[in-house]
């Protein structure tokens, strides 16, 4: 009986065994059924995309009418745009623009073009932005704008499933930059770029940021190249604009830029301050050196007018002054003041020159007998004394009764005249040539040596009473200005000296090298100028010469 037990019990298990082999088979068999399936299902939906591709765009453009904007009739469009600057500059101050390449993206909802299908976005070609409804937009204050087409289009255009639109243009903007440049070249400019819809008003379309205003306008650092300009950051705004055809939106980017000065210290200011420097250079030089006053001043008045005129070349033509023209005006002003100064001191010093000039031709006239007595006085004394002097003597008694001759025609005594003057008979001068016109190596008695040695007897004090030479008369009967006019001075203590004169009295106007207006002017001009910068440079870098935006 426990046998058979044992027996029924085995060939239960075997058959449990044997359910459980096939069950597993089945499974096995069952799941490479599946796979296989799936691959194969797989290998006809690659084979049919194509085809439901071409049916999704021909489904699509089924009684698509690209007339009408999307919710025609309805809500208003909203077209949502951002702004990536791939090149900023150059700006042109003279044109008053500026040039950059941007990457335009616009993005708008056309629920006409939703669709259903294995794929969440349809990436097509610029061919495609011809069948649909696309913004009118454009560049309000663009003067030239171009959109690539090397090698093709540069259009980016994608649909989304539940009919979103991205349109994506690669342009150059040529736009219009308008500068107030009183404060140049300290100064900064905020450049705007607008854009709108053309002819949609702002009951149909409205533009906003994609982005929100901080993040829309995209400018990398290595995007930026300016020469003149740092781009130091933009700022954007919407306005809406009234017309006679309805009001619009437009949304403005301001550029903010702010000038380097560094180009315009090299080429103006420097110049300008060391032509200034230079012109002050003549009043340390003698008043005397006419000609060379007069290149300083000729040739900085010049060098100013060129600089002014270079100046103005990278400028428009303005009304108003700017900076720098009030900078060159007031150096300028400078170089020309240093020349008139010079022309002041050159006329004060002709009219003292002609004062003392007048005051030495005023020698009394032998008109009586007693000046005729005191000229043969005169005349005896020169021939006790070097025949140099004598010369000397001969030549002053000539001038003075030349002068006399002239002033006075009604004279019945003249030193030049006839056998009636005691001083006609004197022996008739040759010619005198004073120091300064004969060499240094040759017998001059009238040399340094030879003068030194022919006055040594006379350099010492002579008695009141007594006379210069035995025979010739006593001094003090001589009138002070004939004594004077001879070379022989006396002091207050009747004391009689006699000395060589050159040609030009030290006590004579030209003998004072510096005027007193060069004196002044040495100390005036400096500090006048040195002023005038401080107060310049100390008022325009600290002054924010931003222009503020509009918007």
């Amino acid at each position: 009986m426990y046998f058979f037990r044992f027996l029924l019990v085995t060939q239960i298990n075997i058959y449990s065994s044997a359910i459980i082999f096939c069950n597993t088979l089945r499974f096995i068999l069952h799941l490479l059924w599946i796979v296989r399936g799936a691959s194969a299902q797989t290998i006809n939906d690659e084979k049919l995309y194509p085809e439901k591709f071409t049916r999704i765009l021909d489904r699509l453009l089924d009684g698509y009418d690209n007339r009408l904007r999307p919710g025609f009739g309805g809500p208003v469009t909203e077209v949502n745009t951002d702004i990536y600057v791939t090149s900023f500059g150059p700006v042109s101050d003279v044109e008053m623009e500026y040039t950059m390449d941007v990457f335009f993206r616009q993005t708008w909802v056309d629920r006409r073009l939703s669709f259903e299908g294995p794929m969440e976005i349809l990436r097509l070609n610029n061919l495609m932005v011809t069948k649909v409804w696309t913004p009118d937009t454009f560049f309000r204050n663009g003067k030239r704008s171009v959109a690539h087409n090397m090698t093709a289009p540069n259009k980016l255009f994608r649909i989304m499933k539940n009919g979103t639109i991205l349109y994506t243009m690669r342009l150059t903007i040529r736009a219009e930059c308008p500068m107030r440049l009183v404060d140049f070249p300290m100064d900064g400019h905020a450049c705007p770029l607008k854009f709108g819809s053309y002819a949609y008003p702002r009951t149909e379309v409205i533009y906003t940021w994609t982005k929100g205003p901080k993040y829309s306008v995209e400018v990398p650092s290595e995007s930026s190249s300016l020469l003149q300009y740092d781009l130091v950051g933009q700022t954007v705004s919407s306005e809406t604009v009234k017309s006679i055809t309805g009001e619009y939106v437009v949304m403005t980017v301001y550029f903010h830029l702010k000038r380097k000065v560094g180009y315009f210290m090299i080429q103006t200011y420097i110049p300008c301050i060391m032509t200034v420097i230079l012109s002050q250079v003549s009043f340390w030089i003698n008043k005397e050196s006419v000609p060379a006053r007069t290149i300083f001043g000729i040739t900085t008045v010049l060098t100013m007018t060129t600089l002014s005129i270079s100046a103005r070349h990278s400028l428009p033509k303005v009304s108003y002054a700017t900076a720098m023209d009030w900078f060159i005006a007031v150096c300028f002003a400078f170089v020309f003041s240093a020349l008139i100064e010079f022309a002041a001191v050159n006329y004060f010093t002709n009219v003292r020159m002609e004062a003392a000039r007048m005051r030495s031709a005023r020698v009394p006239c032998p008109g009586d007998a007693t000046d005729a007595e005191e000229v043969l006085h005169v005349s005896q004394l020169q021939n006790d004394v070097h025949s140099s002097l004598r010369k000397r003597v001969n030549y002053v008694s000539q001038a003075a009764s030349g002068s006399c001759q002239r002033s006075d025609s009604g004279s019945t005594l003249k030193v030049m005249g006839g056998g009636a003057s005691a001083a006609a008979r004197a022996p008739s001068p040759p010619t005198v040539l004073y120091p300064s016109s004969l060499s240094e190596s040759s017998p001059n008695p009238f040399s340094q040596l030879n003068a030194a040695q022919m006055l040594a007897p006379w350099s010492t004090p002579v008695a009141p009473n007594s006379n210069i030479h035995t025979g010739s008369p006593p001094l003090q009967k001589v009138k002070p200005e004939l004594v004077q006019a001879i070379g022989i001075k006396t002091d207050s203590k009747r004391t009689t000296h006699m000395s060589l004169l050159p040609p030009t009295s030290s006590s004579s106007p030209s003998s004072d090298a510096t005027s007193k207006i060069d004196k002044y002017a040495r100390i005036l001009f400096p500090v006048s100028f040195g002023a005038f910068n401080m107060v310049y440079w100390v008022v325009y870098l600290s002054k924010d010469t931003m222009e503020t935006s509009d918007g």
